[in-house]
């Protein structure tokens, strides 16, 4: 559909609403289980090895499909697919809250994973078929809000079940909460969101799935050694990141032979190398979730096991940052037609200067029971900063990406995000333990140093914004040189 033969839908931002409170369900569960990862334990028995897989396991297939159920969405209508996808989740979500040992617990959540990358990318699809100009940075904005809101609010959720339902079957409920809530949101979603004419076609020529195999391929080789560091996994898996690159690029010259021959690709990738701001935000977003995401698993494990917080505590100490978040996202939501990539350079220096001063008062106040209340302040204003930088970050990354290839996008961005999370997870808790086991138990000492990785991610992330604010400045320049060229009378 074109611009010109665009009519806007009366019950689209009701719409919007169904779609993204499913979809929030959906990326809270992978911070939510974090601080529940103790109860786990102590509820089925399961060793540290298992518990990490129920964290990391639900990222990777997450990340696994994110794209293929982009493309799903695109050929086969992104209503049916968010249906299929959102039954999916609250079956898998009821399979994980019964599990009766750790076996059954961690096939619930790698299938729970693949059903919420199916459902993510439908978010960013419907909002490009059911919205145009202001509308649809507004709503773009809104996206991103909850992408940010739903990590940041995870272990604050989390804590509040466990003390409602005991620690020993609280983790059961922080996965039963997402039935009702599901269950709601298809029946709203089967009434307002609008499907589109159905149409023949082939599943063998609509679905690339070579490209889905092949990428399937690279993601796992990068993610599986990051899922696996708790249990020496980069030592014995590191050889998955060569046969990972070998993959990327047979996926690469895949795609590029199936346009070529006029096939719809699963990626185009000239998503990436002609669609305006898309590769650098893409960039920007994945290595800004390796910061950002990543902390969250460290703040867990030093609350509940430096300073001995029940899982409420643990969750409430991080509140600062998850309302910071909340307030700013709204704010930046609108603001993006008038700043654009400020906002997001503005906020990623304000998430740095918040875990910048995290690091330094964890570093100066070893040892301290009330350590939580000094960090409220900074935390505070890295949840700002972060506010500022997600939801513009969404918005502008696929502001120039035609609907037709919106789904993919949108998948691809998400893929990004969630490989950032697991290498942030990985390596940030990898130096939280390190630095602990090294200084014979100095968990402030491990929290300083993790915090000082994560502001690292954040500066690359803020060179990349930075280096994408001048671009578009230099491409408004030129289409402005442009329009007073063609605008010019001939001599």
């Amino acid at each position: 559909m074109t611009d010109s033969e665009y009519q806007p839908d009366p019950l689209r931002w009701k719409a919007l609403a169904v779609t993204l409170a499913a979809g929030f369900m959906g990326l809270l569960d992978v911070s939510i289980v974090n601080v529940a990862l103790p109860s786990i334990q102590k509820g089925i028995g399961a060793d540290a090895g298992t518990a990490q897989w129920v964290v990391s396991g639900y990222a990777l297939t997450f990340g696994l499909v994110l794209v293929s159920g982009g493309r799903l969405g695109d050929a086969l209508g992104r209503r049916r697919m968010f249906l299929i996808a959102l039954a999916a989740f609250v079956a898998t979500s009821a399979l994980a809250g019964a599990a009766m040992n750790d076996v059954w617990l961690v096939v619930a959540r790698l299938l729970q994973g693949s059903a919420a990358g199916m459902l993510t990318p439908q978010n960013s699809g419907l909002i490009q078929e059911l919205f145009r100009g202001a509308e649809r940075a507004k709503a773009f904005g809104i996206f991103g809000a909850v992408v940010g809101i739903s990590t940041a609010v995870g272990p604050v959720l989390g804590g509040v079940i466990l003390a409602l339902f005991g620690e020993q079957n609280g983790w059961r409920w922080v996965f039963y909460v997402n039935v009702p809530i599901g269950v709601v949101a298809f029946a709203l979603a089967m009434k307002l969101v609008p499907g589109r004419p159905g149409r023949r076609f082939s599943l063998r020529h609509e679905i690339d799935f070579v490209g889905i195999g092949l990428l399937g391929l690279t993601v796992l080789g990068v993610l599986l050694p990051l899922v696996e560091s708790e249990q020496d996994g980069l030592a014995r898996l590191w050889w998955l990141f060569p046969v990972a690159v070998a993959f990327g690029v047979a996926f690469v010259l895949w795609e590029r032979r199936v346009v070529r021959v006029a096939r719809s690709p699963l990626i185009d990738i000239r998503l990436f190398t002609s669609t305006p701001g898309y590769g650098s935000g893409a960039a920007l977003g994945a290595v800004y979730f390796c910061g950002f995401a990543g902390i969250w698993l460290v703040f867990a494990i030093f609350f509940q096991q430096g300073l001995g917080y029940s899982p409420l505590q643990s969750g409430l100490s991080v509140t600062p940052f998850a309302i910071g978040s909340a307030i700013a996202a709204a704010v930046a939501g609108r603001l993006v037609p008038r700043w654009g990539r400020r906002l997001t350079v503005t906020g990623l220096s304000l998430v740095a200067l918040g875990l910048l001063t995290v690091a330094l008062l964890a570093w100066l106040l070893p040892n301290t029971e009330h350590l939580g209340l000094f960090l409220i302040a900074p935390l505070l204003v890295g949840g700002i900063g972060g506010g500022m930088v997600i939801s513009p970050n969404t918005t502008l990354t696929l502001e120039c990406v035609p609907t037709r290839m919106a789904g993919v996008a949108g998948g691809a961005l998400q893929t990004g995000q969630r490989i950032g999370t697991a290498i942030g997870t990985a390596v940030l808790a990898g130096v939280l333990r390190s630095v602990v086991a090294a200084t014979h138990g100095e968990f402030t000492t491990g929290l300083a140093v993790a915090m000082l990785c994560a502001v690292g991610f954040v500066l690359v992330a803020l060179i990349l914004g930075i280096g994408e604010l001048r671009a578009r400045r230099a491409r408004a320049s030129g289409d402005q040189l442009q329009h007073v060229t063609m605008a010019a009378p001939s001599e």
